[in-house]
């Protein structure tokens, strides 16, 4: 429960979130990356989402959806930028729900397996918005 509200705090520009596990996943025409805080039982007490739609089309649609409140568009998502476990997310336009925050900075528990999901995951979820990465 303290992550979770941890990660509630907001400043003016950014949101930052703190997770514990990433996981990539593809169904379909859709490609996931997700972002979770975990109980030690496994359950999920905060996550982000990002998904991307038909990512090799002309009309692939980027969805972001924290804690079961969705934002969609296809230009949702300015430019993105990671670092080794924090990726940067710099939003199209301030979210009101986030506080009127301007981008949304993740950073996530460094383990192998969060490693691997996250390189499998992070090109083909923010293709184009992918601005600069370090490994």
């Amino acid at each position: 429960m303290e992550a979770a509200m941890a990660n509630q705090r907001t400043s003016e520009m950014t949101y930052s979130r703190t997770y514990d596990t990433v996981a990539f996943d593809v169904r379909d025409d859709t490609v996931m990356l997700f972002f979770a805080v975990t109980t030690t039982r496994g359950d999920i007490e905060d996550y982000l989402l990002l998904m991307r739609t038909e990512s090799n089309g002309p009309d692939s649609a980027l969805y972001l959806e924290i804690n079961e409140q969705q934002f969609a568009g296809q230009d949702i998502i300015k430019a993105a930028h990671c670092t080794d476990n924090m990726l940067t997310l710099e939003l199209a336009e301030p979210a009101a729900a986030l506080n009127g925050a301007e981008g949304i900075v993740l950073t996530f528990t460094q383990t192998q397996e969060n490693r691997v999901a996250f390189a499998r995951g992070i090109i083909d979820v923010l293709g184009d918005t992918l601005t600069g990465a370090h490994a």
